[in-house]
């Protein structure tokens, strides 16, 4: 599974309306509105990296209100019980 984080930026009276369309795009995982740069982040999955190439650009980008979006690909996941596990090896409980 290939996981993306789209940044989105949206005109000031459109960031639930989006929120509400992106959320129901099929590869949308969760929609987050946020402060700071962004108004809204949105994490999204795909089995392959063609996948999102078509996700990002041709659904999401398109959801009327949007004004710039900014992808990040994710390379691996880190939890907190990944971390502990990791340090925990060779110990004996």
């Amino acid at each position: 599974m290939v996981t993306a984080i789209v940044m989105i930026k949206t005109d000031q009276d459109a960031i639930v309306d989006a929120a509400q369309q992106i959320v129901a795009i099929d590869g949308v995982r969760e929609v987050y509105s946020v402060t700071g740069n962004w108004d809204l982040v949105a994490i999204v999955e795909g089995r392959r990296f063609d996948d999102l190439s078509q996700l990002i650009p041709d659904r999401i980008a398109k959801v009327p209100g949007l004004r710039d979006t900014e992808t990040l690909v994710a390379f691996r996941a880190h939890s907190e019980a990944d971390l502990e596990a990791g340090f925990a090896l060779g110990l004996d409980d």
